[in-house]
């Protein structure tokens, strides 16, 4: 089979994002202005850079009551900070209980029975059972194309490390079943690992 997205592609469901999978969800966690915190989950996050350490996220679609994009990316503009908190096996629940559209000013930590935590570095909220949770102040905004797209880049300023995550002084992600997105409403839990060796390394 061979498609055109501008064309269509025929099918009950669009492949797209199935084909692009596993995807790290970043659960990013935000303060607007006014002091209210806000919880959402990305699967179009990753990380950008390690030298200084970055990451990145694409937001999509918009919100009625928002003029860009949804509350994410409107309290990162209004105060520059954000956190992306990493999502376990036994928290998927509260994560997916967080992505319901809620009325701007809602609190989805309380909403979704998320206990949170203060961060250290940015005036910002954080899952505070997180396994690992990375501070971020943002560096750019990056529009799209298409009416509602837009990537944040944000550069890392402290990292907290759950305890029971770090095995022979690795961050072990099969010691709390990583959750990351596939396509459609997919999701894997992440408990087997492998090594490899570059050659020449």
């Amino acid at each position: 089979m061979f498609y055109r997205p501008q064309d269509g592609h025929g099918l009950p469901h669009n492949p797209f994002n199935a084909i692009i999978a596993p995807r790290p969800i970043g659960w990013i966690s935000t303060r607007s202005s006014d002091g209210t915190d806000n919880l959402a989950p990305y699967s179009f996050f990753n990380g950008a850079a390690s030298e200084p350490p970055q990451v990145m996220f694409a937001t999509t679609g918009e919100k009625a009551d928002r003029l860009r994009g949804k509350d994410t990316l409107g309290n990162i503009e209004q105060t520059g900070v954000f956190c992306v908190n990493v999502v376990e096996e036994e928290g998927m629940n509260e994560m997916n209980a967080s992505s319901a559209a809620l009325p701007a000013g809602t609190d989805e930590f309380a909403a979704a029975r998320v206990t949170k935590a203060a961060c250290t570095q940015i005036a910002c909220s954080r899952v505070a059972l997180a396994p690992a949770a990375l501070e971020c102040r943002l560096t750019q905004v990056v529009k799209l194309k298409g009416e509602t797209n837009y990537v944040v880049f944000g550069e890392v300023v402290g990292v907290h490390l759950r305890d029971d995550c770090l095995v022979n002084g690795k961050f072990d992600v099969s010691r709390f079943g990583l959750v990351a997105r596939l396509g459609y409403r997919d999701y894997a839990v992440i408990r087997d690992t492998f090594e490899l060796q570059r050659p020449g390394d």
